[in-house]
């Protein structure tokens, strides 16, 4: 990941040189010895595992999960129990490509402490329903039969909502979108049953975080996943000292994670929160999402004991609460999410909840076998494929051209450079005026040179158009519009495409590791 220019340094160092994050850190998750650390500290922690195997089973039931989802949420209540969570917003569809690997990461690594450690160990996908990002939700991409990519939206709120995507209920509009989509998707012989899925869990008068809740289970819950709605008001009686902590020292979390990001910075690295004094790390829910201001907390400590469903947690304060109702022993992130974790170090401390090691998802880009055999065959740089100009293509044109040309070429540079650095020597001894008429002479004559070498470029570029297709065709697959296409392209798209196979193919293949994205040919 390091050869990829947009993989910032923090997310770089945390794979190759995790020594220099360390102090913001919890423990190493490459080394063993972190994970028995992290084992030791949660099962000594006291929570609240028999309720939230309660409110958890209680939502597995509601959406009809799978068995193996039930008996894993069953286990939570298993004082040794432990937990991989991982989380995302409710995404349209299922959401981006990444989603999958989010929950196929946590999948793994609880299927690998629980084998190394002899324990329960259950991964929990945490849905956060209550994020009130309408635009972060509502869309979904998919490549169409040519590889073009078709989005497909719910109607934009008025850019003043802030009510939760939970409070968000599907309309009749959803049935339209679901028939865009299909339109939208290749004809293939998975397409009739994904939609008939979409159908099931994205209807009319479904929740949005509900219904994702359910596309999610259907794909994963016959792995054990176990799929969790934050914005379930019978959980929040569980977070309410979390949430009156916050209220009793206002304003100190915003000032830790402020510091850990100054010294982030300090050390080359980025702060990914920018806080603000005077704010909260939680919101009241008053028909909206309204975060707190400093000099109003102490008014709300006595409702948020009573009354904890009138909160929501932000962005810095959500993994606290998180980690305070399941026994987490690792959080399996994202790059962005990497970075701001780091800089709650010191919440952890502050609230006495165990910080868990965090481990970087899975990153891949999914390819069909004409792909694969094009990069191998070339030889062509990955990265070299997000950038939307053809010099990475001519580059490859280039090495196509028989070496002949390309040497005769070359030394027809060099001979007249030779040669006019003589004339243009000897010129003034003659007329020294002459010397700039030779400089622009050599000047045309190797704008003549390039020109014609140019031409043997385009000739090359029409004698291997099978070439260009194959190399637009890849590019269009790994990077569409010239973004990771984990991050572009929803889920449902390869679901379409290679049916129930995929999920069991990557949970096969997709290595537990650090620092390596992987090209997977399906």
């Amino acid at each position: 990941m390091r050869r990829f220019p947009w993989v910032r340094r923090l997310a770089a160092d945390y794979a190759y040189d995790f020594r220099s994050l360390a102090p913001f850190y919890t423990g190493d998750p490459s080394a063993q010895a972190s994970w028995a650390d992290a084992v030791a500290r949660v099962q000594a922690q006291e929570q609240p595992r028999e309720d939230i195997a309660r409110v958890v089973g209680a939502q597995q039931r509601r959406r009809g999960a799978p068995t193996r989802a039930l008996d894993a949420g069953a286990r939570l209540a298993d004082p040794r129990a432990v937990a991989v969570l991982t989380g995302q917003q409710a995404g349209l569809f299922g959401g981006p490509l990444f989603t999958l690997f989010k929950a196929l990461t946590a999948i793994k690594l609880a299927e690998q402490v629980s084998h190394t450690f002899g324990i329960p160990a259950v991964a929990v996908f945490w849905v956060d329903a209550e994020d009130h990002d309408w635009n972060e939700v509502r869309s979904c991409s998919v490549f169409d039969a040519d590889l073009g990519v078709k989005t497909v939206s719910l109607s934009a709120r008025p850019t003043d909502d802030q009510s939760p995507v939970a409070t968000v209920s599907l309309d009749n509009s959803i049935v339209s979108a679901i028939d865009e989509l299909e339109q939208a998707l290749p004809n293939t012989e998975f397409r009739a049953s994904v939609i008939a899925q979409l159908r099931a869990a994205y209807a009319p008068g479904v929740g949005m975080a509900d219904a994702f809740s359910r596309f999610l289970e259907q794909m994963l819950g016959d792995r054990g996943l176990i799929v969790y709605d934050a914005s379930d008001k019978s959980s929040k009686p569980l977070a309410a000292s979390v949430f009156e902590r916050e209220l009793s020292t206002p304003g100190y979390t915003v000032t830790l994670a402020g510091q850990a990001g100054a010294n982030l910075t300090t050390n080359g690295y980025h702060a990914q929160v920018q806080t603000q004094d005077g704010s909260l790390a939680l919101f009241t829910l008053d028909g909206g999402r309204r975060a707190i201001q400093r000099q109003d907390a102490a008014a709300l400590v006595a409702q948020a004991g009573k009354e904890p469903g009138n909160f929501s947690p932000n962005v810095l304060l959500r993994p606290i609460v998180q980690d305070s109702l399941f026994p987490t022993i690792s959080y399996v992130c994202g790059p962005s999410e990497l970075a701001y974790l780091g800089q709650l170090r010191g919440v952890y401390e502050h609230f006495g909840i165990p910080m868990p090691l965090m481990y970087p998802r899975a990153s891949a880009t999914l390819v069909d076998s004409a792909a694969l055999r094009f990069l191998t065959k070339y030889n062509v740089p990955f990265e070299a494929l997000q950038v939307q100009d053809e010099a990475a293509l001519n580059e490859l044109l280039k090495a196509q051209i028989p070496p002949e040309i390309d040497a005769s070429l070359a030394d027809a540079q060099r001979a007249i450079d030779t040669a006019m650095a003589k004339v243009i020597a000897a010129m003034p001894m003659l007329d020294p005026t002459l010397e700039g008429a030779a400089r622009s002479t050599l000047g045309k004559m190797q704008h003549d040179l390039q020109a014609l070498t140019g031409k043997t470029i385009q000739a090359a570029k029409r004698r291997d158009d099978t070439l260009r297709r194959q190399f637009m065709r890849t590019r269009a697959l790994a990077f569409p519009g010239g973004h990771a296409q984990e991050r572009t392209v929803g889920c449902v798209s390869f679901l379409n495409q290679y049916g129930p196979a995929l999920v069991e193919r990557l949970e096969d293949e997709l290595p537990l590791d650090l620092g390596h994205h992987w090209i997977v040919a399906i």
